[in-house]
């Protein structure tokens, strides 16, 4: 009898595992199981390192061939202050729609005989015995982790920003960071391309003042108009399009062990990574891979094979979780830090995960240290 395997989820994470499990072993059973539409995705890019996906090259050339025809790329980022734009060289970025990127996947995972059932309610996540290996892949509100969540060490936390995601009939040059003072208040947008003519849009503001600008009380196309018009300058006559716009608070999800008996998880379902740093769908598709790797160097040996996935994988985690901690725990406090004038503002603003020294900063950014160097700013 064939190896099975069960995937709750066929967004990135789901579809990945799906394609890397058909392409080592062509003859195992894997079932993908979706609550939603194959066409359905919320957001509306996805952005990585400017190494694209480059890091499926290795385990997975075909479809890194697949994607990354697709992506935009920019070589550097911008922080707006005070009606500064600052590029700060050296940290470039790709990005992809989050419904192409599917697409794509979709594509893929078809080649391999794979064909997720859509429209599939997951009234309870999939049993230990329903197959050999249940992955949950569906994402923060998993119902492979609420079955069981003291089983997985799950807990979390919400941060307390407000943050909603558009998308904008424009394209910006790079990965934008626009930060404005207005009449209600200090708000941040993060924006930047994802294909011809579109951008993702994200607003954030603090939760006090998202309470004293009534946001609480407006409908999703109120509130849309009355980002616009805050962002109007940046827009420059664009459009915010609305996907489920709505405002949320940022979830800070952990879980201690990535896996119970045969059951693992995945992507957000497992941990998440706050969208200041872009890596959610990359951290996805790493866990992934890593996962894969265990598989086939344990010979599917699910006893060996999930301690040593762990083992592998969490030191990378907690390091990027925790810089991307550090990096929302600034963004929840944004407002004060744009008391700094532009340049200064600009130089805390790319350390403030913690990562980044003098030396390493000189050599990232020449072009952004030589311009503070110049007007006597210390690194």
């Amino acid at each position: 009898m064939p190896f099975r395997v069960a995937i709750a989820g066929a967004g990135p994470a789901g579809l990945y595992a799906a394609i890397l499990l058909k392409r080592t072993w062509p003859d195992i059973e894997v079932h993908v199981t979706e609550q939603n539409p194959p066409d359905a995705t919320f957001g509306f890019g996805v952005v990585s390192s400017d190494q694209a996906l480059g890091f499926l090259r290795e385990d997975d050339p075909e479809t890194a061939n697949l994607i990354e025809p697709h992506m935009e790329r920019w070589s550097d980022i911008a922080v707006v202050h005070r009606d500064e734009r600052i590029a700060i060289d050296g940290v470039g970025f790709a990005a992809i729609g989050r419904l192409q990127l599917l697409q794509l996947l979709q594509q893929r995972a078809r080649e391999l005989a794979v064909e997720p059932r859509y429209n599939t309610h997951l009234e309870d996540a999939p049993q230990p015995g329903d197959a050999d290996l249940v992955i949950g892949a569906d994402g923060l509100n998993s119902v492979v982790r609420a079955a069981a969540p003291d089983d997985f060490g799950a807990r979390m936390d919400m941060l307390s920003n407000r943050f909603i995601w558009f998308g904008a009939t424009c394209e910006f040059e790079a990965l934008t960071q626009t930060f404005i003072d207005t009449g209600l208040g200090a708000f941040n947008a993060h924006h930047y391309r994802y294909a011809s003519g579109m951008s993702t849009f994200i607003v954030e503001t603090r939760d006090a003042i998202w309470r004293k600008a009534g946001f609480e009380g407006l409908s999703e196309d109120q509130t849309r108009a009355t980002c616009e018009r805050l962002f109007a300058g940046t827009l420059g006559g664009a459009k915010l399009i609305s996907n489920n716009s709505h405002w949320r608070q940022f979830p800070n999800l952990r879980c201690e062990r990535f896996f119970a008996g045969n059951r693992v998880l995945v992507g957000d379902a497992l941990h998440t990574a706050h969208f200041s740093i872009g890596s959610g769908t990359r951290l996805a598709l790493e866990d992934v891979i890593a996962l894969v790797k265990a598989l086939r160097e344990h010979a599917l040996n699910l006893e060996t094979a999930l301690p040593a996935w762990q083992a592998a994988r969490q030191p990378v985690l907690d390091k990027i979780v925790a810089a991307a901690l550090r990096s929302a725990r600034w963004y929840e406090a944004f407002d004060r830090h744009m008391a700094l004038e532009p340049w200064p503002f600009a130089l805390e603003y790319i350390r403030r995960a913690g990562r980044l020294d003098a030396d390493r900063l000189r050599k990232m950014a020449p072009a952004f240290t030589l311009g503070l160097e110049r007007r006597g700013i210390e690194l």
